[in-house]
C-alpha cells in the first residue's frame, strides 16, 4: 500500500521478527542506495497476527488482495502490480517465494477450474471484513483456536520472540547506521548512542560490528545520554 504492505506468511520457526528485521532492514537499505535518501522507508512496527489456517487463512488471503481496491488505489485487484493476484490466477510468474498452490487445492484439484473459483471468491468478498473477528488483536480463528490458543492472548503475542524483539523490526541495520561514519569519530559515537538507545541494539552487536570493547561502548551510551539530559534540563 502507500505506506505499509501486508504479508502472509507461513513459517516452521517462531522466527517472524528476525525475518521482518531483515526485510525491512535490506528494504530500506536498497530503496534509499536507488533513490539517494537517508532514514526509515517504513515506519511504526509491525503486527503479527497468528491465523488458524483451516478456518480464516482463506478470507484472510482474499482481504489482501482486496485491500489496494478498499483503499481506491485500482478498482480491481488484478490492475494492482504489487498484489499477489494476478501470480494465483497464473496470468503472471509467480515470484519464487509466493507460493499459490495451498490456497488454490482450496477450490479444486484441476488449476484451471480452481483459479476460476478463486477469481468469483474474491470478487464475492468486497464486503467482508475479517478484521472484525481478529481476537485480543493477535489472534484470527474459530472459537475453539481462540480457547485452544489463550496464553498468547494473556501474553499478548504469538511467540515469546515476538514479544521481546517486535518494536525492533524495522530498525535499520548496524551496516546502514554506520555506513558514513569513516573516521569520524564524534559521528561514530552519535551512531552508536542511537545505535543502543533508539534501535534497541545490545553492547554485544554493537561491539561486534563497530571493534570497540563493550565497556568503552557502554561509556559513549551513557555520556552522550547525559548530554541528551542535561540539554532537556535547560
Amino acid at each position: 500500500m502507500s505506506n505499509h504492505y501486508h504479508l502472509l506468511v507461513e513459517t516452521a520457526e517462531a522466527n517472524l521478527s528476525r525475518g521482518m528485521q531483515l526485510l525491512n532492514g535490506v528494504l530500506s537499505q536498497r530503496f534509499n542506495r536507488r533513490h539517494k535518501r537517508v532514514g526509515h522507508v517504513l515506519q511504526g512496527r509491525f503486527k503479527g497476527i497468528l491465523v488458524e489456517k483451516e478456518s480464516y487463512l482463506l478470507e484472510l488471503a482474499r482481504y489482501i488482495v482486496l485491500n489496494p481496491v478498499r483503499a481506491g488505489a485500482v478498482a480491481h485487484p488484478r490492475e494492482y502490480r504489487w498484489s499477489s493476484y494476478s501470480a494465483t490466477l497464473g496470468r503472471i510468474e509467480p515470484p519464487g517465494l509466493l507460493c499459490t498452490s495451498w490456497i488454490l487445492k482450496q477450490f479444486n484439484g484441476d488449476p484451471r477450474r480452481a483459479r476460476a473459483a478463486y477469481r468469483r471468491f474474491v470478487e464475492e468478498g468486497f464486503d467482508v471484513r475479517v478484521w472484525d473477528a481478529v481476537k485480543g488483536g493477535i489472534l484470527l480463528g474459530s472459537d475453539a483456536f481462540v480457547e485452544r490458543m489463550g496464553p498468547l492472548l494473556r501474553a499478548g503475542s504469538p511467540d515469546t520472540e515476538i514479544a521481546s524483539r517486535q518494536s525492533f523490526a524495522d530498525r535499520p541495520s548496524l551496516e546502514a547506521l554506520f555506513e558514513m561514519v569513516g573516521t569520524d569519530r564524534e559521528l561514530r559515537n552519535r551512531q552508536i548512542h542511537r545505535a543502543v538507545t533508539r534501535h534497541g541494539y545490545s553492547l554485544s552487536e554493537v561491539h561486534r560490528y563497530v571493534g570497540l570493547h563493550p565497556s568503552t561502548i557502554s561509556r559513549i551510551v551513557k555520556g552522550l545520554s547525559a548530554e541528551v539530559d542535561a540539554k532537556d534540563k535547560v
